[in-house]
């Protein structure tokens, strides 16, 4: 019966050995944790600044390079966008201005524009209207607009980029104020 019992036990602790060792063979391998992705801000300086053109003003504001990086790797996750706030404000005392759209140019120290690399969309500004706004400035009225364009790669070497232009398009209008008189009476009088 001793003997009985010694099988059994010995026969079950191989049985559960078994198991184990096949479970453990069986269990997927762990997939390696993904990679962290982190922004690498460059400053832009100065990071804001108003210039006049014709009868627009443009204030760019809150300006900066994001490249998103893989850490460990430095591996670039996403390209460089260029972001910021811009106002345009339209000067004239006479004439309305309706904005279509813009592009960005960067410029090199040569005053040369840097090419941006040929798999990236060309940095194009949409001025496209809010909900319940308009593309129409007229005088004295500023617009405000979001960017976040692409960025060269080439422009974030040292002393290589000098200058940021923007391009607008946009349609001037005259604008005239004018009143209309009705001639009027009050019960026939």
């Amino acid at each position: 019966m001793r003997k009985t019992q010694w099988m059994r036990a010995s026969v079950a602790l191989v049985s559960a050995s078994a198991a184990a060792m096949l479970l453990a063979g069986c269990t997927p391998p762990q997939q390696p944790a993904a990679a962290e992705i982190n922004d690498k801000l460059y400053s832009v300086t100065p990071d804001a600044m108003t210039v006049n053109a014709g009868i627009l003003s443009g204030q760019l504001t809150e300006m900066k390079v994001v490249e998103r990086v893989e850490q460990g790797s430095g591996r670039v996750a996403e390209p460089a966008k260029l972001s910021g706030k811009l106002v345009l404000t339209n000067l004239s005392k006479d004439q309305s201005v309706r904005l279509v759209g813009g592009k960005i140019l960067y410029m090199d120290a040569q005053g040369q524009p840097i090419a941006l690399e040929s798999d990236r969309a060309e940095p194009l500004l949409k001025l496209a209207p809010a909900y319940g706004s308009t593309d129409r400035l007229d005088p004295g009225q500023d617009a405000t607009h979001t960017l976040d364009v692409e960025f060269p790669v080439e422009a974030l070497k040292a002393k290589k980029l000098k200058d940021i232009r923007l391009g607008l398009v946009y349609l001037p209008a005259p604008y005239k104020e004018g009143t209309l008189d009705f001639p009027v009476s009050i019960g026939g009088q």
